[in-house]
C-alpha cells in the first residue's frame, strides 16, 4: 500500500499490483531469463506477455534510447494519453486514475461518425487531436493510418509527442508504418512485425505508468 497525493495532501491508495499478477510476472521472468533490457524495459516486456500469453513478443519490442523515461517524465507531469481505438482507452483509465490521473481519450472523440472515401476516422481524429494536445502520449494499437498521419504532421513542423507506442496490428500498411516509425527519430516503444493490438498498447502505457508513480511516491 502506498499514500496517493490528493486534495486534502495524501490519502491511502489500493495496491497497484495483484497476487496473482505478481506471481505471473515472476514466472515470465524465468521464463524469460536475461533480456538486456534495462529494469523499467524489461517492466514493459513482461506486462505485454502478460497480457497476450505470448512470449514471442520479446525478440520484436524496440525502444528508442530513452523513450521509457521521457515517457514516464510526461504522465508524472499530466500528460494527456491519446488512443485509437476506445478499447485502448477503457483498458488505460483505470491504471491513470490509480497513479497520476491522466486524462485518457480515444481519438475516435474527434472523429466525423463517417469518413469520407480514402480516409480513416482514426487518422482525422488524431490530426485534430495532435494539434489540440501537443506533448501527449500516443498510443497506435489498431490504425497503420493514424500513425502514417502522426509522422507526417511531425515532419512538417507539428510538435512531437513525449512518446509514440505504435503497435498497430494487420497485414495491410501496418509493417511500412512501423518502418516509418523506426525512421522517425520520435521517442518510441513499437513492435516489429504483424502483431499489436488495443490490449498491447495498452499494457505497454501501464507499465510505465506503474513504474512511474512506484518510483516517485514512497511508502508509508
Amino acid at each position: 500500500w502506498r499514500h496517493r497525493p490528493s486534495r486534502g495532501g495524501w490519502a491511502w491508495a489500493e495496491p497497484l499490483d495483484h497476487p496473482i499478477f505478481t506471481e505471473s510476472i515472476r514466472r515470465i521472468q524465468q521464463m524469460v531469463g536475461p533480456s538486456g533490457l534495462t529494469p523499467v524495459q524489461e517492466d514493459v516486456l513482461f506486462r505485454l506477455i502478460h497480457s497476450s500469453g505470448d512470449p514471442g513478443l520479446a525478440p520484436l519490442l524496440r525502444f528508442s534510447a530513452g523513450a521509457c523515461e521521457a515517457g514516464m517524465a510526461a504522465l508524472a507531469d499530466g500528460a494527456v494519453i491519446l488512443t485509437d481505438t476506445a478499447m485502448a482507452a477503457a483498458a488505460v483509465a483505470p491504471m491513470a486514475a490509480r497513479t497520476f490521473g491522466n486524462a485518457v481519450h480515444s481519438v475516435l472523440e474527434w472523429a466525423p461518425a463517417v469518413a469520407p472515401v480514402g480516409q480513416t476516422r482514426a487518422a482525422l481524429g488524431m490530426a485534430y487531436a495532435l494539434d489540440h494536445h501537443p506533448k501527449a502520449v500516443v498510443l497506435i494499437g489498431s490504425a497503420p493510418t493514424a500513425l502514417e498521419l502522426l509522422i507526417a504532421q511531425v515532419a512538417a513542423g507539428a510538435q512531437s509527442p513525449a512518446l509514440v507506442i505504435g503497435m498497430p496490428v494487420g497485414f495491410v500498411g501496418v509493417a511500412e508504418s512501423k518502418r516509418h516509425l523506426a525512421a522517425s527519430g520520435l521517442a518510441q516503444i513499437r513492435l516489429e512485425g504483424s502483431r499489436g493490438g488495443a490490449g498491447l498498447v495498452a499494457a505497454a502505457v501501464n507499465a510505465l505508468l506503474r513504474r512511474g508513480w512506484l518510483d516517485q511516491v514512497p511508502v508509508k
